[in-house]
């Protein structure tokens, strides 16, 4: 079952207008899709996700409030061209929830989990780009290294890169998880390929380019008085949404709402444990 991530905090702050027009830049499975809908008479939420999959399935499950949703399939740095095309100019409010659904991480198709052993994807969307694969197969070891230590925060990524250089080709998700475990070793519950599949995850879909497309496009796509919150899960994420956030409150254009990131409740943690390292920060255009 999906469930949103902090959908009251992250709805009274984006301090829905019923004949507003929001987006939900990562619409995902339509959790806050649906919420934001449901608050709105003469509004409009736009649903945008890179991810095909999960957009069908958003459709599917916020069909009875259809006439309230419009769907947008792309990244981050294609929501301008995608809003020109919808001719809407500003919205109201953005919501990012940059988690990876669970519906992803599930779906052993999709590469991104070792849970069960599936083609190395792991790309939002399958219908462009590299794939997992083709980076653990073709990266040079620093290169590769390098990454899974900045994107990952794995410490010992050379042993890592090595180990993944001298057993090519990987052909498989669990082919790769039982190299990271020969190369680095268990020393606690988590499982040592972890980090590492978090970070080719994120160098497979530019996550952190992509969210610096956000931080820069989004502030400019809101109206006058209209409102930014974002959900991230990661501190390398929280860091770049604090900065941005900091700069652009510097410089007079926005007002910051969370003068601390908001987290979930103790409630929310116990009925959805996925959430607890959810951070949301928001602003408000002047």
């Amino acid at each position: 079952m999906h469930i949103s991530v902090m959908p009251e905090e992250a709805l009274s702050l984006l301090n829905v207008r019923s004949d507003g027009t929001y987006l939900d830049a990562t619409a995902g499975l339509g959790g806050h899709t649906k919420l934001i809908a449901e608050r709105l008479t003469t509004g409009l939420v736009i649903a945008n996700d890179r991810d095909p999959s999960s957009l069908e399935m958003a459709r599917q499950n916020t069909a009875e409030l259809s006439g309230r949703i419009q769907f947008l399939h792309g990244p981050f740095d294609r929501l301008r061209a995608g809003l020109d095309a919808l001719e809407v100019s500003k919205v109201d409010g953005l919501l990012a929830d940059l988690g990876v659904s669970r519906y992803q991480l599930t779906s052993p198709e999709r590469g991104f989990s070792f849970m069960a052993d599936a083609p190395l994807d792991m790309r939002m969307d399958r219908t462009t780009g590299m794939t997992a694969a083709d980076l653990v197969n073709h990266t040079d070891e620093k290169t590769l290294a390098d990454l899974i230590y900045q994107y990952g925060e794995e410490r010992r990524s050379r042993n890592v890169a090595r180990a993944i250089v001298r057993a090519r080709p990987i052909r498989s998700t669990q082919h790769l998880a039982d190299v990271v475990l020969r190369a680095v070793h268990r020393t606690g519950r988590i499982h040592p390929a972890t980090k590492t599949f978090m970070a080719l995850r994120m160098a497979v879909n530019d996550e952190p380019g992509q969210l610096d497309s956000l931080l820069k496009i989004g502030p400019e796509l809101l109206a006058s008085g209209g409102r930014m919150v974002v959900i991230s899960f990661m501190s390398f994420d929280d860091r770049k949404v604090k900065e941005r956030f900091k700069e652009l409150a510097k410089s007079g254009e926005v007002t910051v709402l969370t003068k601390h990131p908001l987290q979930p409740q103790d409630e929310e943690i116990a009925r959805n444990p996925a959430s607890r390292s959810a951070k949301l920060r928001a602003l408000e255009k002047n």
